[in-house]
């Protein structure tokens, strides 16, 4: 798979060396509580590198995994993922997280959004790019709006965090929404 460069960052596969920042955010709460229910508990060295090592020889084609790194230096900022894809009804869901809270608001989440966007729709020929985020993830609500995601429904307090339930938001483009 070709990497995928933007103005800043670019779409790359995973390596290695990625193990030493997925370490820095899989434990840390302020990265995790946006994620799903797979960081509710801590994860050992030993499950991060599993999970690594999954990606790294993974040969499906239901997922395509990417980093998004430093255009000029390759470091990675976080992970782009295109999880669950549907080929005959041409159908792909999205999952981001940016990995350290000094490059959160940088708009590198948007950015990468975008480059998968275009290549999803544009390469790929999928037609629909869905998500589901959490009803108090503001911040990535607003990021999916202005990448053209538009809200389909919600799954009324469907999700349980800190001792109250939250909704669960379906988003979505079509291609067709893309090309405007």
């Amino acid at each position: 798979m070709a990497r995928i460069h933007g103005e800043d960052i670019m779409l790359r596969e995973y390596r290695e060396d990625d193990l030493k920042y997925i370490r820095k955010w899989v434990n840390n709460p302020q990265i995790t509580k946006w994620l799903s229910d797979a960081f509710l508990t801590p994860h050992t060295y030993q499950t991060t590198e599993k999970y690594l090592k999954h990606i790294l020889d993974y040969t499906g084609k239901e997922q395509i995994y990417f980093v998004i790194a430093n255009k000029d230096t390759g470091e990675y900022i976080g992970q782009l993922d295109l999880i669950r894809i549907d080929w005959k009804n041409r159908v792909g869901e999205l999952g981001i997280v940016i990995g350290t809270e000094n490059n959160r608001g940088k708009g590198y989440g948007t950015k990468a959004i975008k480059l998968l966007q275009k290549y999803v729709f544009e390469s790929l020929n999928l037609n629909r790019l869905e998500l589901e985020l959490r009803g108090y993830n503001k911040r990535a609500y607003k990021c999916y709006k202005k990448c053209g995601f538009i809200e389909e429904g919600r799954k009324r307090k469907e999700f349980y965090i800190n001792g109250e339930f939250t909704d669960t938001i379906i988003m979505s483009i079509l291609k067709e929404e893309y090309k405007k």
